[in-house]
């Protein structure tokens, strides 16, 4: 049975994926002059959790579907001791990792941002495999360059035993996270005055991480397509910088 430690701990910045390194786009934001305070950092990190965040919650929801088929229905699951008893190299499963992989391949316009999603899912395999060796990563499709983030994090959380809307949780929490501890950074804002936008945009957060959950049930080419071109563009210019700060 997971405890909300477990939540935390996979909520949290310090676990050792590497999203420390990420600005979530906002780096090349800032260089536009399109964000330059904390009005329009609260702007960018709304915007941020309707596309990018909607999208990775849902496909992380899927994927813990997929390792967990007995919540299929219920975007409020109970909590399980542990995924689902079909074998590691199941086809069934490695067939609909697979299938999800593709449409976020799909979804991801930039192929900066494709790379992005791939590297920190390496990353975050590292980790998992290290904690959980028992979770079923092997049924992850072997893509040039690993598979998404968000499917390893729904393989990650069902692992650990995380509901179907803890892992969409988790998901839309570090795409707003990740940004805003980047915003201190590159502007200087006062860290209080941040975490104090975090809070206004938890309500948000939260009903993002619900409406993923209950996304997840529908069939992967139906899963959410929000789109932000703008991050596609800045993402491909931050990808030629040769001097920056953050990864992406």
């Amino acid at each position: 049975m997971a405890t909300p430690s477990l939540l935390l701990l996979l909520a949290d910045g310090r676990f050792p994926a590497g999203a420390h390194a990420h600005s979530g786009g906002l780096e090349a934001a800032v260089a536009a002059g399109r964000v330059t305070d904390l009005t329009s950092l609260e702007a960018f990190l709304a915007g941020r959790l309707a596309t990018a965040g909607l999208v990775g919650a849902a496909f992380a929801a899927a994927a813990h579907r997929v390792a967990m088929p007995e919540t299929v229905g219920s975007a409020h699951p109970a909590r399980s001791a542990r995924p689902s008893d079909a074998p590691v190299g199941s086809p069934a499963r490695s067939g609909a990792l697979a299938r999800l992989d593709a449409e976020l391949d799909a979804r991801t316009a930039a192929p900066a941002l494709r790379a992005v999603s791939r590297r920190q899912g390496r990353a975050l395999l590292r980790a998992g495999r290290s904690i959980w060796s028992d979770a079923p990563f092997a049924d992850l499709p072997a893509t040039p360059g690993g598979a998404h983030q968000p499917l390893v994090l729904g393989l990650l959380c069902a692992a650990a035993g995380l509901s179907r809307v803890e892992t969409a949780t988790i998901a839309a929490y570090g795409t707003l996270t990740g940004a805003a501890s980047a915003g201190v950074r590159l502007l200087g804002l006062d860290p209080y005055q941040v975490q104090a936008l975090l809070v206004g945009l938890a309500d948000a957060c939260d009903g993002t991480a619900a409406d993923a959950a209950r996304a997840a049930d529908d069939p992967p080419e139906r899963l959410p397509a929000a789109a932000a071109p703008l991050a596609d563009i800045h993402a491909e210019i931050h990808a030629t910088w040769e001097v920056r700060l953050f990864a992406s």
